[in-house]
């Protein structure tokens, strides 16, 4: 249903995406991702690293590290698919927010909500410049 290809959206080393092989359907699970989450005091270990780019926020008092594709979904005010997270599971499940066709990049908002325009925290100017 979904793979991994080169995006033209990124730039850099590591400009992959996940592309739809089928078409999807509105609404369909797309993937379901385990999450690996930590303490968020434990952050600021993160936060020296690469990874610091591929986790979300998991609650209140935890960060998580998502498995499979989870972390590799680019994003787009304008998404085609949306996230849940199941805290019973400790998944994020995708899924379609609109009809997918064959060969689409999917697509989420960063900032949880599919209708959410806040700029995203890696797009921020710099406070201390």
């Amino acid at each position: 249903m979904i793979e991994i290809r080169q995006s033209e959206i990124c730039k850099g080393e590591f400009n992959r995406g996940v592309f739809a092989t089928r078409d999807i359907r509105k609404g369909e699970l797309i993937h379901e991702a385990p999450a690996v989450p930590y303490p968020n005091e434990e952050h600021e270990h993160i936060e020296k690293t690469t990874l610091a780019d591929y986790v979300f926020e998991y609650g209140a008092n935890h960060t998580a590290i998502l498995l499979g594709y989870g972390s590799l979904f680019n994003h787009s005010y304008t998404p085609n698919a949306t996230y849940e997270i199941s805290f019973e599971k400790h998944t994020f499940d995708f899924y379609a927010y609109k009809d997918i066709k064959a060969g689409e990049e999917i697509f989420i908002n960063y900032n949880g909500e599919e209708d959410n325009m806040d700029p995203l925290w890696f797009l921020e100017p710099d406070a201390e410049e």
